[in-house]
């Protein structure tokens, strides 16, 4: 069951929160740069990752701290160009990838629910239109409710 919802991700109640960046992301704007801020140790252990494993377009990480949803970050972006920029813009195969991936993490790992975002559609510069059918393609026969957080509404948990 997927489901649009408002409010702010980071307050979601769900059992995994996904959302879009770039190989070596450096986490330095939207819900990238406030998971850098919320879980220092998170963004420590995800250069770690990036610089150790060379992940690719379409792959996929996870991270879980104590009494924390799992992060599960989507290499949905292609890396900057050089250190210290943005990450460079998404591509739909690569976001079609993360979440064939990201379907496989969840009924692996029997999460319950999963919370994400409108993937790819800020920084990532695609448009929600061609992003929201490759979410239902992937995630649309789970098991779980997934949960999209379509609109931003600070301190406000959304209806899950």
């Amino acid at each position: 069951m997927i489901r649009e919802v408002k409010g702010d991700i980071l307050l979601s109640k769900a059992d995994a929160i996904a959302h879009g960046v770039g190989v070596d992301d450096d986490f330095k704007q939207g819900l990238a740069l406030t998971l850098r801020e919320q879980w220092p140790a998170m963004y420590k252990d995800f250069r770690h990752y990036c610089h150790t494993y060379s992940p690719k377009e379409g792959e996929l990480w996870t991270w879980k701290g104590p009494g924390s949803a799992a992060i599960i970050n989507l290499f949905t972006q292609s890396a900057p160009q050089h250190a210290g920029d943005h990450p460079g813009r998404a591509h739909l195969a690569s976001v079609g990838r993360s979440l064939k991936h990201l379907a496989q993490e969840v009924q692996d790992k029997g999460y319950k629910s999963v919370a994400l975002t409108k993937l790819s559609t800020g920084v990532g510069g695609l448009d929600w239109s061609e992003v929201k059918p490759l979410i239902e393609q992937h995630l649309g026969k789970l098991n779980v409710p997934v949960y999209i957080y379509s609109t931003y509404v600070k301190g406000q948990p959304g209806e899950i």
